[in-house]
């Protein structure tokens, strides 16, 4: 049902083009920032346009950040000769959760997907290679999830590393077919990170 009131519906419009979002969740959001005071309503407002405007991809990695370099990129103390790939950054945080990981990351921002139009040349795969070319990297861990897609994309980086003698590991099922890294809690990931297989 539309309102005849044009923010109202502009407002409920744009809550529901968030994923996960159907109209009456939107409604509800819409309806508790007009019942909140101006003030909260406005940091609301700047929190989402400081983000977008200081939120960026990190020169190295391809996660979020705010710096030239992210906080696991720049910190000394990570195994920087280990990388794990990932899909998108919420799975960085993932691993982050578990502790078990001392490496770095690289994110590709999705997989390959011919039937949704996403070929290798629309993930960071360029990004990855480069640094592999430049930094001293022993191993890749290819955490993709376990899907045909996700282990599509595995393979195919795979194919690409290979000839540099770079070892690629994979992660073990510890992870359910066709599940997501985000919600997978941090004792399943860590095992799966523990039995790794060279692919």
């Amino acid at each position: 049902m539309d309102y005849n009131i044009v923010p109202l519906n502009e407002l409920i419009s744009q809550f529901s083009r968030l994923p996960g979002i159907g109209k009456k969740t939107a409604q509800r959001l819409a309806f508790n920032i007009l019942q909140q005071p101006e003030e909260n309503a406005q940091k609301f407002a700047e929190a989402l346009i400081n983000a977008r405007k200081q939120i960026h991809l990190c020169k190295c990695c391809q996660s979020l950040t705010d710096r030239e370099l992210c906080l696991i990129c720049d910190d000394s103390r990570r195994n920087h000769s280990v990388i794990c790939v990932v899909e998108s950054p919420k799975d960085v945080l993932a691993f982050e959760r578990t502790k078990e990981f001392n490496g770095v990351y690289h994110v590709l921002h999705g997989i390959i997907s011919p039937l949704d139009g996403i070929g290798p040349e629309h993930l960071k795969i360029k990004e990855l290679m480069a640094r592999l070319s430049c930094e001293n990297i022993t191993e890749i861990i290819m955490a993709t999830n376990p899907t045909v897609e996700g282990e599509a994309t595995a393979s195919y980086i795979s194919r690409l590393v290979k000839p540099m003698g770079i070892k690629v590991t994979r992660l073990a099922y510890g992870i359910p077919v066709g599940g997501d890294l985000e919600y997978a809690d941090e004792y399943t990931l860590a095992r799966a990170l523990e039995g790794r297989n060279e692919i």
